[in-house]
């Protein structure tokens, strides 16, 4: 067997994706010779089956949806139909190109980083093996991150079923779609799906959608997506799948009573499992939680001395731009010990790309009781936004938290037209310890979505639907 020389880098990474880019890049600021190892595409989920294709084709479908809006008050015409192929087209020519110019070109133009292809196992705490050949380091990064969780459910195990990464690369339109699950990916394929012609059925095991989010705005979003047809079934086990036909079969317990849903094509979106499974963990001596995510501490050090793990794979905040800002603490840590920067996760904002979209930062009512704060709440209706009305993106809700007695802002979540912007005012007003008298005191751009802040702000003290269109 051959083997490398000994600690031949300062720095191994165990993945290609976001999390383990942005750390490479960081380490090579250091002047660290970097080797990073992929056993599948370059540039993990978010280029290849997540962010960018997922974010490509929902933006497709908005264009059909607001061609639809269009016709319907005398401007502009409904298509014909969708040319999956041309659209397939589109998503690989933007995912080829991000990949060259984000991921290739700056591999190609960094000194000192390497890249090889294959599976990576430890061997022991300052080894792994790829493709025969062993590399050792005194640091590792493990940036592994996830894949999509499939359930024990009878069928299931005869294949016939998508999961995101499938769902997102298919050449034709399923006539109609089946989704399992009544999270993020859910409820975005679905409404894309059924924007871009699909007949829908979402069914949640639970109560309602989004259990992660406030009831207020997870409740706008059902009524939006039940708006254009998709059928959501909530309280809604599912126990079986078959193949029918050329289609799916799926038995469900809705209400105690057995219901049989039938579909071309079954999606199932129910989570994310950690890639942890396989690469010699457990010889490295790295703990992982009972769910098998990475258990790391404040500054991303897991059990074992010197391996850290940043991103999807230690099971927190599953968000791109997260997972690169761990990767960048992690590295820090490695090579800057003691510079006491652990991440702020309490100001990073989330989003859910269904249109409207959902913001979410700080946090909800509940959360800010189970820590111990006294929040004070107040919910807007989007339709109170001038813009609103001029758009006609009328439908949503914004939700604010603040402390009793300060006022101080402690979270907002909201779904509105462009929310995924205005959740950004909100994650910068919340870092800067902003009250709600700053926000209800702001100046924002009249006619604009970014009023909604300034007038949820000022509903904690006054009755908004008494002022003028430009009042103070």
């Amino acid at each position: 067997m051959k083997s490398s020389a000994s600690h031949n880098h300062d720095l191994i990474i165990l993945g290609s994706g976001s999390t383990a880019f942005a750390a490479a890049l960081h380490a090579a600021s250091f002047g660290a010779r970097v080797l990073m190892t992929e056993k599948s595409a370059l540039g993990g989920s978010c280029i290849n089956w997540g962010c960018i294709p997922s974010k490509t084709l929902i933006h497709a479908a908005l264009f059909r949806h607001e061609a639809a809006l269009g016709a319907a008050i005398g401007v502009g015409c409904l298509p014909a139909g969708v040319d999956a192929p041309l659209l397939a087209a589109h998503r690989d020519r933007v995912l080829q190109e991000l990949r060259q110019e984000r991921y290739l070109d700056i591999l190609k133009e960094t000194p000192g980083l390497e890249l090889v292809m294959g599976v990576a196992r430890f061997v022991d705490r300052e080894t792994i093996e790829v493709g025969g050949v062993r590399y050792r380091s005194e640091r590792f990064l493990l940036a592994t991150g996830g894949t999509p969780r499939i359930p024990p459910i009878p069928g299931l195990e005869k294949g016939n079923y998508l999961t995101s990464r499938g769902a997102l690369l298919l050449k034709k339109i399923p006539e109609s779609l089946l989704v399992v699950g009544g999270g993020a990916i859910a409820v975005e394929l679905g409404q894309m799906f059924g924007r871009l012609g699909s007949r829908v059925t979402i069914l949640e095991y639970g109560p309602r959608l989004l259990p992660m989010v406030e009831p207020e705005p997870a409740g706008a979003l059902c009524r939006v997506l039940r708006g254009e047809g998709v059928d959501v079934v909530l309280n809604a086990p599912v126990c079986s799948v078959r193949g029918e036909g050329d289609g799916v079969l799926l038995g469900a317990l809705v209400e105690g009573e057995l219901r049989e849903f039938t579909g071309e094509r079954l999606l199932l979106a129910v989570g994310t499992a950690p890639v942890t499974v396989g690469i010699g963990l457990e010889l490295a001596g790295v703990e992982l939680d009972r769910k098998g995510f990475v258990v790391v501490d404040m500054h991303l050090r897991t059990s074992a001395p010197g391996i850290w793990a940043a991103g999807d794979v230690t099971g927190g905040m599953m968000i791109a731009t997260v997972g690169a800002r761990e990767g960048v603490l992690a590295v820090e840590d490695m090579f800057n010990p003691g510079c006491a920067c652990p991440m702020d996760y309490h100001t990073v904002p989330m989003a859910i790309f269904t249109d409207p979209e959902l913001g979410i930062v700080g946090h909800g009512e509940e959360s800010a009781r189970l820590a111990g704060l006294h929040p004070m709440v107040n919910v807007m209706p989007v339709s109170a936004i001038p813009k609103s009305r001029v758009t006609g993106h009328r439908q949503g809700v914004i939700k604010m938290v603040a402390e009793q007695g300060s006022g101080r802002l402690l979270g907002v979540q909201l779904l509105c037209h462009r929310g995924t912007e205005l959740i950004n005012e909100a994650a910068l007003a919340l870092k800067l310890g902003a009250t709600v008298s700053d926000l209800a005191n702001m100046q924002p751009v009249y006619p604009s979505m970014g009023e909604g802040l300034r007038l949820c702000a000022q509903g904690f003290s006054r009755d908004i639907t008494r002022l003028s269109c430009c009042a103070e």
